[in-house]
C-alpha cells in the first residue's frame, strides 16, 4: 500500500512514517523541508505547501491512504496563515483525495476544537465542535477543518476519520517540554490558579500507533464519519507533571503562583501590545493559555479503545526518564 503522510518531518509525522515502514508500506512524505532523514529511509520525499493546490494533488496523486498531520500550531500568528495551513489546506488535501480515488483519510486534529473556556473531566466525543473560539486561531480553524472533513465522509468514496491526541510529548518534541524547561528557568512561570487541575498527555509513539490503528479500522469499515480523542489513559496534575520533570532534569520547581483571573487580565494586556504594536514572536501569555493552564481538561478515551482497539502501551515514567536524558544530552 502507498501512503501519504503530511508533515512527515515533524515530530508526530515521523513517528508515523516510522511504523509505516516498519509494516512495509510504500511512504510518500509532503513538507515544506527536504527532510534528509525520512530520504534515506527511503521515503519518498515530495515539498511543498499546503496551501499549493497543485502541490498537494501532486502528493495525493498514487497513493491509497493519506495522513493528513501537517498543521500551523501555536498560540498566537497572523489569522490568515492559520486558515491557510488548516482550512484551506485540508480542502486541498480532501479535493485531492476526492479526485485520485483514495479512499482512506486520517486526519490529525485536536482536542482544542472543542474548547469552550469550561473544565473537561472526562469528557467524550459528543462534545460539540467551537469553530468561532475567538481566544486561539489555531483550535478555531481546526475545528472548522475537522467539521469539513468529517461532514464529507463517504462522499466520492472517502473514507474519514479524526483523531484528537492530547498535549503530544516524548524524546524530540519540540514544543511542549523544551517551552516548559526554558520558561522555568527564566523565573517568571507561575503555576495558575490553585495547581490542581488535571490533563491529558499523550506519548508520540501511543499517538502514531492509534493513527495506524484508524487507518485499519476504514479498512474495515469502521470509524468513518468519527473523531475520537487520544491520550495516555492516565491523567497528570499538570503543575505535579511539571515540577516532576524539572526536578528529573535537576532544575527548581515551580511555586510561586498567580490567579486565575490576574492571568487571564495579563494575557489580554499581551495580547493588545502585541497587536497595537504588531511584535513578532509569541505574548508570554495570551487569554487561551491562561485558560489550559488553569482548568482541568481531560477525556474518555474508551471510544478510541471501542471502535480502533487503542491501548496506550509506552511505560510513562521511563520515557519520561528518556525525555530527561535527551534535554541533558543536549546541554
Amino acid at each position: 500500500m502507498k501512503v501519504l503522510v503530511t508533515g512527515s518531518g515533524g515530530f508526530l509525522g515521523s513517528r508515523i512514517v516510522g511504523q509505516l515502514l516498519a509494516r512495509r508500506y510504500d511512504v510518500r512524505g509532503f513538507g515544506r523541508s527536504p527532510q534528509p532523514e525520512n530520504a534515506a529511509r527511503g521515503v519518498e520525499v515530495v515539498q511543498g505547501d499546503l496551501g499549493d493546490a497543485y502541490a498537494v494533488d501532486e502528493a495525493v496523486k498514487g497513493c491509497e491512504a493519506v495522513f493528513h498531520v501537517a498543521a500551523k500550531a501555536g498560540v498566537w500568528g497572523d489569522e490568515k496563515s492559520y486558515v491557510t495551513a488548516n482550512v484551506t489546506g485540508a480542502r486541498h488535501i480532501l479535493a485531492a483525495c476526492q479526485e485520485h480515488g483514495v479512499e482512506r483519510l486520517v486526519y490529525t486534529s485536536t482536542p482544542s476544537v472543542v474548547f469552550s473556556g469550561e473544565a473537561f473531566e472526562g469528557a467524550n466525543e459528543s462534545l460539540p465542535l467551537n469553530p468561532h473560539n475567538e481566544l486561539s486561531p489555531y483550535a478555531r480553524t481546526k475545528a472548522i477543518a475537522e467539521g469539513e472533513l468529517l461532514a464529507a465522509h463517504g462522499k466520492s468514496g472517502v473514507r474519514i476519520c479524526a483523531l484528537r491526541p492530547h498535549l503530544i510529548w516524548g524524546v524530540g518534541d519540540p514544543h511542549l517540554v523544551p517551552r516548559v524547561v526554558a520558561k522555568a528557568k527564566t523565573g517568571r512561570m507561575r503555576i495558575v490558579g490553585g495547581g490542581g487541575n488535571r490533563v491529558d498527555l499523550t506519548h508520540v509513539d501511543n499517538a502514531a500507533a492509534a493513527h495506524l490503528l484508524a487507518l485499519d479500522a476504514l479498512n474495515h469499515g469502521v470509524a468513518g464519519g468519527q473523531a475520537y480523542f487520544l491520550s495516555d489513559g492516565e491523567p497528570v496534575v499538570l503543575w505535579d507533571w511539571i515540577n516532576d520533570l524539572l526536578r528529573r532534569a535537576g532544575g527548581g520547581v515551580i511555586e510561586k503562583r498567580i490567579s486565575i483571573r490576574a492571568a487571564y487580565l495579563v494575557g489580554s494586556v499581551c495580547e493588545f501590545v502585541w497587536k497595537g504594536f504588531r511584535l513578532s514572536g509569541e505574548p508570554p501569555m495570551t487569554r487561551f493559555v491562561a485558560t489550559e493552564l488553569s482548568k482541568s481538561h481531560w477525556f474518555s478515551i474508551d471510544a478510541a479503545r471501542r471502535d480502533l482497539g487503542y491501548r496506550p502501551s509506552v511505560d510513562l515514567s521511563a520515557a519520561l526518564d528518556d525525555v530527561v536524558a535527551d534535554l541533558q544530552s543536549a546541554r
